[in-house]
């Protein structure tokens, strides 16, 4: 019978009976922030607070924390009308910049970029350009590969791009602008709070990377958390389930459920926490679990690590080499996989070459979570993906 609290199921359900408040990404307060300044940039007027839609259809406000408008004189010999950007004022003066903040709110998650102002700034781009991302003060650049991003680029993720371009488009369409615009984002004290992430070893110098696939801070604290993924567990036995799927976030979600057509109620936020997920199921069985999550984040199971926050665990380049040898590798492609970036270089570097690194740290993952719930009669298949949802490893249970 599923425990009192927990009537629905899936992330909103964990969420609601963990008892924690969410927050919002950076960048999701970066999208925010462009919004509030391009529209000041076309209409001379800041809108506080500032409304945005989420990829997942939520409509949060954020209040503005500082805002900027600059305004130049035109040239007295210009004939032509400027960049539909630069919208002349009432005073025959032209905006040439605006830029607008927003303090990141993450809930009650243990988010070192709490509190943090992270400010957009947006200037008239070339026409034709569309939105040209630039890295401000205390937002990273990209300077190795295994990354998202191209070597060179400031360290805004897909999706917020994808975001940002969105509201620009929004922002144009509603006051005669062009969308050619070049955002600049930056994080007030960035760079200093970039040395408490992983971001230097990464290749990622000089600040934050702006973050976010859902636009939503899911808090961790490990008690509660844990305790949510327990209630999830129970509200699935009692809907009759016998499947459920444990997944690191919402972009493995998405792909447990296009693989396996779970409904929302047999998917398990399972975040960092596996081993949570794998000793509750082995005290409460249910017939099959699909663990799906990002490459990196998997290769830690495999390792045999159970609780796969970056803080507590690392990827082991050696052990993923090592895993590359028993692939059929090369010794120059084992000494790559070793002297890689990030686990998701190491994979694309095997698949390449036509090793199945990837399917190898899978099952290794899966002889992980077997050994956890040795004795109890749950099957395991894992799927591990990279950032962009592509899969690229697979483990099936034994027969299937």
């Amino acid at each position: 019978m599923a425990a009192a609290g927990a009537e629905a199921g899936g992330r909103a359900g964990q969420l609601k009976s963990s008892g924690l408040r969410h927050g919002w990404t950076t960048g999701a307060c970066a999208t925010a922030a462009t919004k509030a300044a391009y529209t000041a940039l076309l209409t001379g007027e800041f809108p506080d607070p500032v409304t945005i839609t989420l990829p997942k259809g939520q409509q949060p406000a954020f209040a503005l924390a500082a805002e900027q408008l600059t305004v130049a004189e035109p040239p007295a010999t210009s004939a032509e009308q400027p960049n539909a950007a630069e919208q002349p004022t009432p005073s025959g003066e032209e905006r040439v910049s605006a830029m607008a903040g927003v303090v990141k709110d993450a809930g009650d998650d243990p988010d070192v970029t709490h509190g943090a102002l992270v400010r957009a700034t947006v200037r008239p781009g070339e026409p034709g350009a569309g939105v040209v991302f630039r890295a401000g003060p205390g937002v990273g650049t990209v300077t190795k590969e295994g990354l998202p991003l191209a070597v060179g680029e400031p360290a805004i993720n897909p999706v917020p791009r994808q975001m940002i371009r969105e509201v620009v488009a929004e922002v144009a369409a509603a006051h005669g602008g062009s969308g050619d615009v070049v955002v600049e984002v930056s994080v007030d004290h960035g760079e200093e709070i970039a040395r408490s992430t992983w971001n230097p070893r990464l290749g990622i110098l000089g600040g934050l990377s702006i973050l976010g696939t859902t636009g939503i801070v899911v808090p961790y604290s490990c008690s509660a958390w844990i305790d949510s993924i327990r209630r999830g567990v129970d509200v699935a036995r009692a809907a009759g389930r016998t499947h459920v799927a444990g997944c690191t976030g919402s972009t493995s979600e998405k792909v447990a459920v296009a693989v396996h057509g779970l409904p929302e109620d047999a998917l398990l936020d399972m975040g960092d926490f596996a081993g949570a997920v794998l000793k509750y199921l082995k005290r409460h069985p249910v017939p099959r679990l699909t663990i799906a999550g990002g490459f990196a984040k998997l290769s830690k199971l495999a390792y045999g690590h159970l609780d796969l926050h970056s803080a507590r665990s690392q990827v082991d380049k050696g052990y993923l080499a090592e895993l590359a040898r028993r692939g059929g590798a090369d010794e120059e492609l084992v000494a790559a996989v070793a002297a890689a970036n990030t686990g998701l270089e190491a994979v694309q570097l095997c698949r390449t070459a036509e090793v199945p690194l990837g399917d190898l740290v899978a099952e290794a993952a899966r002889a992980t979570a077997l050994g956890v719930l040795l004795g109890s009669p749950v099957a395991v298949d894992v799927i591990c993906i990279d950032r962009a949802g592509t899969i690229v490893g697979r483990a099936e249970p034994l027969g299937s």
